[in-house]
């Protein structure tokens, strides 16, 4: 009874959000959307409080992103159109006689959605979900980066110096193809950081 009442309960959400697309695009305000009275508004992300440090068989990374959606985004959220948010870290180590050698790269990726039935925001990261009462909580557990497993111990060599750089985004690619098109060069649909970049040296064994 539970997969049928499922099954049944998607199909009113797709009805709805393509009716919403051909709307906009029989308006033709999908190219203009968000360019009213206001001016446009820039989202911005902040990384902070970065700390990557080993744990009992890996290293794990903690950090903070500042970042809020604009009301457009919030807006087209809320209308039943997924928003998909990355955040990439990557590891290379200097070489004087050649380019940086990659060493790690990880990504990590968030779907936000609004369930229009239950009135709760889901956000998704592999097949894990969890459903929040507001916009608010979705993101607030969205931007804490907790315990995230970048690497085995054995991959870094203790005394070498690496270079570490993360950012976070929305992934613009993954809009409906009339939106992305809307976002364009225009940063009220858009959301990242810059890359946050420092130098990382493994603790050695006996560090505490």
């Amino acid at each position: 009874m539970t997969d049928s009442s499922t099954r049944s309960s998607r199909k009113p959400p797709d009805r709805l959000r393509r009716r919403w697309l051909r709307g906009l695009l029989a308006a033709g305000l999908v190219a203009g959307l968000g360019t009213g009275a206001g001016p446009a508004q820039a989202a911005e992300a902040e990384i902070r409080n970065i700390v990557l440090q080993p744990s009992d068989d890996q290293y794990i990374l903690n950090a903070d992103v500042v970042a809020e959606l604009t009301p457009l985004l919030a807006d087209v959220v809320g209308r039943g159109v997924s928003l998909y948010f990355i955040t990439e870290f990557e590891l290379t180590a200097p070489r004087w006689y050649w380019l940086d050698e990659e060493i790690i790269t990880r990504s990590l990726t968030y779907r936000l959605s609004y369930q229009s039935l239950t009135r709760q925001y889901r956000l998704t990261t592999g097949a894990l979900h969890q459903n929040f009462t507001s916009l608010e909580e979705a993101m607030r557990t969205m931007l804490r980066i907790r315990n995230w497993g970048i690497a085995d111990k054995g991959a870094l060599k203790i005394g070498r110096s690496y270079n570490a750089a993360l950012r976070f985004r929305l992934d613009v690619g993954e809009l409906p193809k009339p939106l992305q098109v809307s976002a364009l060069g225009r940063k009220d649909w858009n959301l990242a950081s810059d890359w946050y970049r420092w130098t990382f040296m493994p603790p050695t064994r006996d560090s505490k």
